[in-house]
């Protein structure tokens, strides 16, 4: 009877949502298997593209996973971890992100009937990380090293690794055009670390064959006064001066008053103000530079000064073209035009202004410390533009990266399938579950070389058994052998030179065993429902913010008149 009396124990806000036990974990792997779907058919050279429209309006055609797991505004908490890996996958390689999404959600599809069977999450997560690690050092193993070659040499393997990044996207066509232009650039800014020494211009017109890159920098004719048609367009070995201060007559700024006792002192006033401005110029030209660029506005009465004495200003440059100009040259920005030494300009070997398609382009080729290089890049359509652009920066992470940890695998799901077979023969040497489980993960990974067959519209059963095969030579001749996109069989990916850098595999397959045992783990979700005291109360703020101070006299705070 005391037992009936007890009072209900009530720990959490009314409307709180929880959901736990098999059921939350089994619904939680569906919404990432059904995250992973929708990026399923991007991989690969045969992959389909997403055109993704969203609220704004603005239409985006892409195949790279990243950028299509960010449109996706993903609500579901437990599928938010894919967008996350394939993010971080971005960010620290620039390839892979698709296939960093499909292996995570195929871990977790090999994981479900486990799971529905009642097994504990734990013992799955255990098995899977030392699969992972098995798989890595596996990975390590097979690495081929492109250390120690020529320049030249390095150059080609390069390249070949960066047209494999390209044959999936848009550009995929004109792959080794692209691929020379990446290297070359990547080449250029030597070890310097920081990606945006490397410019992408969009010039919208043309084809893409009318891309060109510019060992220097390349940024779009700024804003321009009367006086500057008359300026000279170009200069060979000209001294460059960067500034970051207004070269326009100022009025007075914060309101100053003088008291004047007598009219004909109000000239001097005026003449002060032409002098400061005519010292500044004065001083620009002594300095003996040729080219003056500036952050801020260069007015109209700088740019006809500038002209009549053979001098190129363009004001208004952007900050990090400015900056790249700056490293380029070997310049450095001044915050004043005082005592301008020789060590502060910069200089190149030619400077011109050019006509790219209906834009003027300001060119600075040849710079003595050459860190920087511009891609200018043609199309048709803005988007297929963007989406160029974007295949341009996984290549060039890509090549970086490749300089970096200069080894690379086989690609074309080949690399996938020695680990699954590697695995497979592991497992069947551990006694217990487990073995089960590392089976299971083994046969995950053959993802890549199945969805690779299906987005090229080949039998996908019929080449993963004829990869199976091969895999399983115990000369282990077969381990270079990848899915053929062109003919429908198998070949030797690295003699075809389909080649990605070993450490792109290693962050992907990392990834995705971390986010497939962060989901197995949770194995309850609490949902905070919105306070509606809370919301009450914004709410009245709100109101109460615009009523107050003068609408209603006489009328108390938030009291209502009956």
């Amino acid at each position: 009877m005391a037992s009936m009396l007890q009072p209900q124990i009530i720990l959490l806000k009314e409307g709180t949502d929880t959901s736990q036990g098999k059921a939350q974990l089994v619904s939680n792997i569906n919404a990432c298997t059904a995250v992973a779907d929708v990026v399923r058919t991007t991989l690969g050279p045969r992959g389909m593209d997403k055109l993704i429209h969203d609220d704004k309006g603005s239409v985006t055609i892409s195949n790279d996973g990243a950028t299509i797991m960010k449109l996706l505004d993903i609500v579901h908490p437990a599928a938010k971890i894919l967008v996350d890996i394939a993010k971080s996958q971005d960010s620290e390689v620039g390839d892979g992100t698709t296939t960093v999404v499909l292996l995570a959600g195929e871990f977790l599809k090999e994981a479900k009937p486990f799971v529905e069977d009642g097994v504990h999450p734990q013992n799955l997560i255990r098995s899977y990380r030392t699969a992972c690690n098995l798989a890595i050092e596996k990975i390590k193993d097979l690495a081929v090293s492109i250390e120690g070659k020529s320049l030249e040499e390095k150059k080609s393997l390069l390249a070949k690794c960066a047209a494999t990044t390209l044959s999936s996207k848009l550009i995929g066509g004109e792959k080794e055009f692209f691929a020379s232009m990446v290297v070359d650039a990547v080449i250029a800014i030597g070890n310097e670390d920081r990606l945006n020494m490397i410019g992408i211009k969009k010039v919208p017109g043309g084809n893409m064959r009318d891309s060109f890159l510019v060992n220097g920098v390349a940024f779009k004719k700024t804003f321009s006064y009367a006086g500057f048609e008359q300026q000279p367009k170009k200069f060979l070995n000209p001294k460059i001066l960067l500034l970051n201060i207004e070269l326009e007559l100022k009025s007075e700024k914060e309101n100053a008053e003088i008291r004047l006792s007598d009219p004909s002192q109000y000239q001097s006033i005026v003449d002060a103000e032409w002098n400061i401005i005519y010292d500044k110029l004065d001083k620009c030209v002594k300095s003996g530079a040729k080219v003056v660029l500036s952050r801020l506005a260069i007015g109209d009465l700088a740019t006809q000064y500038f002209a009549d004495r053979d001098i190129f200003c363009a004001g208004r440059v952007a900050e990090e073209d400015l900056n790249r100009v700056a490293a380029a040259s070997g310049g450095t920005i001044q915050t004043s035009v005082n005592n301008i030494i020789d060590e502060v300009l910069g200089t190149c070997e030619v400077f011109e202004e050019k006509q790219v398609g209906n834009e003027r382009f300001n060119i600075f080729s040849g710079c003595p410390s050459g860190r920087t290089a511009t891609i200018v890049l043609r199309g048709g359509a803005d988007q297929f533009i963007e989406e160029a652009e974007r295949s341009l920066h996984d290549a060039i992470m890509i090549v970086r990266r490749a300089l970096k940890n200069s080894t690379v695998v086989p690609g074309g799901g080949a690399i996938d399938m020695e680990i699954s077979r590697y695995l497979r023969q592991h497992a069947r040497t551990i006694a217990g579950k487990s073995q089960l489980f590392i089976n299971s993960y083994a046969k995950a990974l053959e993802v890549i070389p199945r969805q690779l067959c299906d987005n090229a519209g080949f039998d996908a059963t019929d080449v993963l058994n004829k990869l199976r095969q091969k895999h399983a030579l115990p000369s282990g001749e077969g381990a270079p052998y990848g899915v053929d996109i062109n003919t429908g069989g198998i070949a030797d990916s690295f003699s075809n030179f389909v080649w990605e850098p070993s450490v792109v595999k290693i962050n992907a397959i990392n990834a995705a065993t971390e986010a497939a045992c962060l989901i197995l783990s949770v194995d309850e979700t609490v949902k905070n429902p919105k306070s509606e005291s809370a919301q009450g109360e914004a709410a009245a703020s709100a109101m109460g913010g615009r009523g107050r101070g003068g609408g209603f006299p006489g009328r108390g705070r938030g009291m209502r008149r009956r």
